[in-house]
């Protein structure tokens, strides 16, 4: 590659066809940029050169690198890149220039902040995406979205805003923004750094911006929404914070709580956004383990859980595209008249599920295995759980409400072909990643040789992973989830689909919140004139008092200025600033 293209950022390019998007008035080439864009970034990291500072600048006096690769970057800036032009081909459909311009500047500015070398280039990348994601929600252009807008804008500018408290700290006691795994958390800069990855990564309690925003965006912008902003924050942990034992437990809970709010949430947006939680919740604790073995098990899976992620998210847009509603109450009977969809939902749901010859069996099951290794029973408890819950909400939920259960009477037309296009490459993806290698380097040996430790990988490929306890041990996992989704449907104990709004952690702020400003408004309209007119009589009185003794015909001037009054007045006010600063020198 000649030596000016290696130096070409691909995050940079897809920024700049993302402003270039905003004033192409003409369809069809904005649609050739939203697909060209992103296969010439991948051009451009694929044949770049790894292990090198390829772009650095000095601000300040610091050295910036702004472009590097290396075996962990590498691999999340390619799975961001091929779910660009598998989103660019998704949203073909669309006419809207904003749309575009906001998933090419947003996808752009992920993969910038993954390949940047430095906490300050991080930063900067790391806003962009914040306020560019923003616009996919805003687009929907419906009441609900703006205000999920607003709240899903407010919480990322405070990750970044504590990322950048973080970062000074970090430069005032190291002396340089280098990108190094932290271990100590007693840190403050460490500890914002921390919280801040942890916002972006939806981190318990601090989740709820994710189910609130990512149902309410666009039909595309939800698919887009699915692949950055989280997997960023992984990536991010993973580089800074590998083997933190804090992530082990706080991932273990990511995983779990989700599968509760998932199985009784009626808008099967939002079930996969909880999906979301669930997935990173895996990768989290991965990092929290920290051996080279658990770094692969992120690694592979964060590639994964894009596509079987965005398989499933698009499989809901095109529904949604076509019918007008992802309610589960609502639909039914689908698989008669969009069929395809149904086989591309089905795939992905497979995946999501870790059935064997699909992406997860080959990629979660790395990160469960070291922390059986490490000794987690009760972590290792939950996340075998974890991994049955996501089967009955990602895994039988989504297609048998959408697709099967009782019929809906809705007959509407299959997906348009741009859709099942990109569908059908997500699926192709989903099943290829989860397949033996039957020869080197095909199925998932070719992840495999993607990943940070690849000789670890492959030492795991041969010895364990299609072996018959690791199969069977997940057919019985699975089958036992399908038995318990059965025999809970027929004995009527499973969640109806019915109308509901469940509410987790924003209930909060939706009903406590909101409950305090209702009352607080109730007592100041009832008590706020008297208090307002007491406060008006007090400072009145305490107004005509100073002025009728400080005043020039006041008490205090009665007499002419040096009069004995005034001498006592000084001599008072000088011994308490006296006193005053022999205390303050003390």
């Amino acid at each position: 590659m000649p030596t000016m293209l290696a130096g070409l950022n691909p995050g940079w390019v897809l920024i700049i066809a993302g402003v270039a998007s905003l004033f192409i008035t003409m369809r069809s080439v904005r649609q050739v940029v939203t697909i060209a864009a992103p296969l010439l970034a991948l051009l451009l990291l694929v044949f770049a050169p790894q292990n090198a500072d390829l772009v650095t600048t000095q601000v300040l006096g610091l050295k910036m690198v702004l472009y590097r690769v290396d075996a962990l970057n590498f691999i999340f800036s390619l799975a961001f890149l091929i779910a660009a032009v598998l989103n660019g081909i998704y949203a073909l459909h669309s006419d809207d220039r904003i749309q575009d311009g906001a998933a090419l500047f947003y996808a752009g500015a992920a993969v910038a902040a993954t390949l940047a070398g430095d906490l300050m280039t991080l930063f900067v990348f790391w806003e962009l995406t914040a306020i560019s994601s923003v616009f996919l929600i805003l687009r929907a252009q419906t009441r609900a979205a703006y205000y999920a807008a607003m709240r899903y804008l407010g919480v990322q500018v405070l990750s970044g805003v504590l990322l950048l408290n973080g970062l000074a700290y970090v430069l005032k006691s190291r002396g340089d923004l280098s990108l190094e795994a932290f271990t100590d958390l007693s840190d403050p800069g460490v500890l914002f750094i921390f919280i801040a990855f942890g916002i972006k990564a939806a981190f318990p309690l601090l989740h709820n911006w994710l189910q609130d925003a990512y149902p309410k965006a666009t039909v595309v912008g939800s698919v887009v929404l699915s692949v950055y902003t989280t997997k960023l924050a992984v990536y991010a942990l993973a580089r800074m914070f590998p083997g933190q034992d804090h992530l082990i437990w706080i991932g273990a809970t990511m995983t779990v709580f989700p599968v509760f709010f998932a199985v009784i949430e009626n808008d099967l947006r939002r079930v996969l956004s909880y999906s979301i939680n669930n997935q990173v919740g895996f990768m989290v604790c991965g990092v929290g383990v920290g051996t080279p073995l658990a770094i692969n098990g992120v690694a592979a899976h964060a590639f994964a859980d894009i596509f079987f992620k965005g398989l499933l998210m698009m499989s809901m847009g095109a529904v949604l595209y076509r019918t007008g509603t992802v309610k589960a109450s609502q639909l039914g009977g689908l698989h008669r008249s969009m069929p395809w969809t149904t086989v591309f939902c089905i795939i992905g749901a497979m995946a999501i599920s870790a059935f064997p010859l699909f992406s997860a069996f080959v990629t979660k099951s790395m990160i469960i295995s070291e922390v059986a290794s490490a000794g987690y029973a009760v972590i290792f408890l939950m996340l075998m759980f974890a991994s049955a819950g996501v089967l009955e909400h990602s895994g039988i939920k989504i297609p048998y409400y959408a697709f099967f259960g009782h019929d809906s009477g809705l007959r509407v037309k299959e997906a348009p072909f741009n859709m099942l296009l990109a569908m059908g490459i997500a699926a192709f993806l989903c099943i290829f990643l989860g397949l033996p290698a039957l020869f080197p380097g095909f199925g998932h040996e070719w992840l495999y040789g993607l990943l940070p430790y690849r000789e670890e990988a492959m030492g795991y490929s041969h010895h364990h992973l299609f072996s018959f306890e690791h199969i069977l041990t997940q057919f019985q996992l699975l089958v036992l989830a399908i038995f318990a989704f059965v025999l809970l449907k027929r004995v009527h104990a499973y969640p109806p689909e019915k109308r509901s709004v469940i509410l987790d952690s924003d209930w909060t702020y939706r009903k406590v919140g909101y409950n305090l400003v209702k009352w607080a408004g109730t007592v100041w309209g009832k008590a706020g004139p008297a208090m307002t007119a007491a406060f008006f009589r007090i400072t009145s009185r305490a107004y005509n008092w100073i002025e009728a003794a400080f005043s020039p015909r006041g008490e205090l001037a009665r007499g002419g200025v040096l009069n004995g009054a005034m001498t006592i007045w000084t001599a008072a006010l000088l011994g308490i600033v006296l006193l005053l600063s022999f205390m303050a020198v003390g």
